[in-house]
């Protein structure tokens, strides 16, 4: 048998107690299978005297991360402390600099350093492994970098945020309020105090970039990922969702064209009979779709410590074997330049949602405001309000309805254009909701 593999792990969090806890527990089978002892040698956290219940008794402390990452007693770096810069970049870099194979779970540092930091693991020789990364528990870099390596892939597409699937689930099946939903969220620990990085989109845009460079073979831009986050979704939207035949999911979307790739995240209705309407609660799906393979759909744990750790432990045995890939699947010299699509229809059309004052001549009008940018409208339904009692000696004010519209394929800025133009003509009283409809 080879020598051990000697590990330093930085941060002791969730996932990481948990992965200290899955060594532990399958030290023996994991011999076996990577053929050499994986041993942990070093780690580092905030706060040395906290009860994580895990036993460190006889493995060396590192008050400073990046001290660990340079330590000659280890061969792999564990980054599980978080973050896009600080503390988390210093000790990666310094880690891959001496020589160090690293494995991370940082997708907000790989999104935004990713392509340098794979430079520099190509010049040191070295892995820089990040599986745990992108929906948690499933196995989904593993499967782009090295089973579908034989396939020419034009679309990923999946829900890459549990929090923000939990949120539209429960205000599905409960009826509650965005706002309720967050708050039961944040109680049971699947939200943080500050939502925003999850409900804004922005963890899911994070996990895109990495996807889109994986599946796509270009350089990581996460700065030309649309993003619009589930903080505007109402009971309205979801209930007309259910009578329209969809569900609500936010996704991330990256699909190749012939302009170059598109990528966005934005919650999409999607048909009740498609697979990935069926994923609710926390966990997440991804659905890559291969010129050879068709479409593969995987599903499971977007978070947790166990599942990540999971991921965590199945990077640090491809190193223990000898395993070693480039971190895109790909040398970065042949990683290409992200081009961005240009303006082309999106396929599934949209649903529009208007609160229009009710008087003669506005619904025409709309219409008319719609066509003029040339979009084809497939459905409209007026969804009445019972009205409020009048007082006596005056007349109820006529209250705004609600109008849904359904379009045909269109361009997302001929449906924001028109819809300024509704809005400027004084028939709307609140910002109108649009939605886009995929086909998954």
């Amino acid at each position: 048998m080879q020598p051990s593999l000697r590990l330093g792990l930085a941060g002791l969090g969730t996932v990481g107690a948990s992965v200290v806890r899955l060594l532990n527990k399958h030290s023996k089978d994991l011999a076996v299978r990577c053929g050499r002892p994986i041993v942990l040698r070093g780690v580092s956290a905030r706060d040395r005297t906290r009860d994580r219940g895990i036993d460190i008794g006889n493995v060396n402390w590192f008050q400073d991360p990046v001290k660990l990452a340079m330590d000659p007693g280890i061969d792999v770096f564990v980054e599980l402390m978080g973050g896009s810069s600080g503390p988390a970049e210093d000790a990666v870099r310094a880690a891959l600099e001496t020589g160090k194979h690293v494995v991370t779970a940082n997708k907000a540092l790989l999104a935004r350093h990713g392509n340098d930091l794979a430079r520099l693991a190509e010049r040191k020789g070295v892995s820089l492994n990040f599986e745990a990364a992108v929906a948690g528990g499933i196995p989904v870099i593993k499967t782009l970098r090295e089973a579908l390596a034989g396939n020419s892939v034009s679309r990923v597409a999946g829900i890459l945020n549990g929090t923000c699937n939990y949120i539209l689930t429960r205000m599905e099946a409960e009826d509650m309020s965005f706002g309720e939903c967050l708050k039961e969220a944040q109680r049971l620990g699947y939200a943080e105090a500050d939502p925003t990085f999850d409900v804004g989109g922005f963890d899911a845009a994070h996990k895109l970039a990495l996807l889109t460079s994986l599946a796509f073979g270009s350089e990581i831009d996460v700065d030309s990922i649309y993003i619009e986050g589930i903080e505007r979704i109402t009971l309205a939207d979801i209930e007309a969702a259910d009578e329209l035949g969809y569900r609500l999911k936010l996704l991330g979307i990256a699909e190749r064209t012939e302009s170059g790739i598109e990528q966005r995240v934005h919650p999409t209705m999607v048909p009740k009979a498609s697979a990935i309407a069926r994923i609710d609660g926390v966990l997440n799906a991804v659905a890559i779709d291969g010129d050879f393979v068709g479409r593969l759909m995987l599903v499971g744990p977007g978070a947790g410590g166990d599942a990540t750790a999971s991921s965590v432990v199945g990077d640090i045995a491809d190193i223990a074997r000898g395993t070693a890939l480039a971190m895109m699947g790909r040398p970065s010299e042949h990683l290409e330049p992200y081009r961005p699509a240009g303006v082309r229809a999106h396929k599934g059309g949209y649903y529009v949602r208007l609160s229009v004052f009710d008087r003669p001549g506005a619904l025409a009008a709309i219409a008319s405001r719609m066509a003029e940018k040339g979009i084809s409208l497939e459905s409209i339904v007026q969804r009445r309000r019972a009205p409020h009692a009048a007082v006596v000696g005056t007349q109820a004010p006529a209250e705004p309805q609600s109008i849904i519209m359904i379009t045909y394929e269109t361009t997302e800025a001929a449906v924001r254009e028109a819809l300024d133009l509704i809005r400027d003509d004084g028939h709307v009283a609140d910002a109108p909701q649009f939605i886009r409809i995929e086909a998954l």
